[in-house]
């Protein structure tokens, strides 16, 4: 069982809701990135989603456009991005890390090597925007030989048999996108968000995660209510830009952010619990 289906199980038997930040790494500078892993995990986070810089960042709005020019500007690679991962692991053999990119990257330094270097750096699994699952094969084949997830996305718009299309190839969980559009866009309908929650897991046996419209502890909260996981990105990666001419006090603000947050989403676990005892 991978670390990531291991994390999974766990909170399901707690009954808590996973929280998954995303941040870019790199930015503002590759020195803050695992002072800044290690502070989130220490403020509530059960996953950790890194980004790797990519100069076409096509699912992202401007604010992690804006993040992967800071992290590109400052020399950060793949290959970076994983020494990054196997520094975190010098403190933390726990936290499960997925990386969220692009094909490109992968391209360039090859399948297998991308494949064994992960797996090696303590990476535990990858979610590839411009992947699909009909053009992945030997990618998946590669990741599954390394014990790897690939995390895949579902949008609004997925049909049914694009659903169980994704769930035949996705492992760890999947990622359904809260609103149509780029990260950071778009207004949270909660009850269009439950509704296509159930769908998915009426078709798919793995967690779903939500993300793409969390940008407080409200919206974490409504989220946390239909969902296994809740994922933040533009919310945590705007507070880094404010924060980018004085990077020290990155990690604990944003450790700060995303500590509200796990107050928010507990509550809703525990009541939940509460009315499940009644």
């Amino acid at each position: 069982m991978s670390r990531i289906a291991q994390r999974f199980q766990q909170l399901k038997q707690s009954k808590r809701t996973a929280l998954i930040p995303f941040v870019t790494a790199g930015d503002p500078q590759p020195t803050v990135t695992v002072p800044l892993m290690h502070a989130l995990v220490a403020a509530g986070a059960d996953l950790l989603e890194l980004g790797v810089p990519f100069s076409d960042p096509m699912a992202d709005g401007p604010v992690i456009q804006r993040a992967t020019e800071r992290a590109l500007a400052a020399g950060v690679s793949l290959t970076d991005v994983l020494a990054l991962v196997r520094e975190f692991r010098t403190q933390d053999a726990n936290t499960p890390v997925v990386l969220m990119g692009y094909l490109n990257p992968i391209e360039v330094m090859g399948y297998d090597n991308f494949a064994q270097q992960a797996a090696a750096a303590g990476v535990d699994g990858a979610l590839i925007v411009d992947l699909p699952p009909e053009e992945g094969h030997d990618l998946i084949a590669l990741m599954q030989a390394q014990g790897l997830d690939l995390v895949y996305l579902l949008a609004p718009t997925s049909t049914e048999s694009r659903i169980q299309r994704i769930g035949s190839v996705a492992t760890g969980f999947v990622y359904y996108v809260s609103v149509k559009g780029v990260t950071g866009a778009g207004h949270l309908d909660t009850a269009a968000v439950a509704a296509q929650v159930d769908a998915i897991k009426a078709l798919i046996p793995l967690p779903v995660g939500v993300g793409f419209g969390i940008k407080d502890a409200e919206t974490a909260a409504q989220v946390a209510a239909v969902a296994d996981a809740v994922i933040v990105g533009s919310a945590l990666v705007g507070r880094m830009e404010a924060l980018a001419d004085n990077s020290a006090h990155i990690p604990d603000a944003l450790g700060a952010f995303l500590a509200g947050l796990r107050l928010a989403i507990d509550a809703v676990d525990d009541s939940a619990i509460s009315r499940a005892a009644e």
